[in-house]
């Protein structure tokens, strides 16, 4: 990540890293089995995509799209399991596509930073 990128990275990695624990905390909060193993989802899987080990980071990106597709099977699933919608609820699933929008953009941003180190293109 260039100099000039890296408060803008940073601050992303910040809301993601906030929108990701506002959801697990929600979840967890809820105390049904099935909620509290889908916040501990939330919380293992941000831990995979920014631990700073460096065995961990050639699965980041890929750790990145599965935090999108968890993150849209759980707002589907809400609304496919139906009625009765409730506030806290619809919160949640507004804070969750505010996440896979932030993820798409960290996505977008990563494929057009060259890696640290990369080989300069020739052509």
């Amino acid at each position: 990540m260039s100099t000039t990128n890296a408060p803008a990275g940073l601050a992303l990695k910040i809301v993601i890293s906030l929108l990701t624990v506002i959801t697990a905390v929600i979840h967890l909060s809820i105390g049904v089995p099935l909620f509290v193993l889908n916040g501990l989802g939330y919380l293992g899987l941000l831990v995979l995509l920014y631990a700073p080990f460096a065995p961990l980071r050639p699965i980041q990106p890929i750790v990145r799209w599965v935090l999108v597709g968890y993150t849209a099977l759980t707002v589907a699933l809400y609304f496919l399991a139906g009625p009765p919608f409730d506030t806290l609820g619809l919160l949640t699933k507004a804070v969750e596509v505010l996440l896979i929008i932030a993820l798409v953009i960290e996505a977008r941003r990563a494929r057009s930073v060259p890696a640290v180190g990369a080989a300069p293109s020739r052509g």
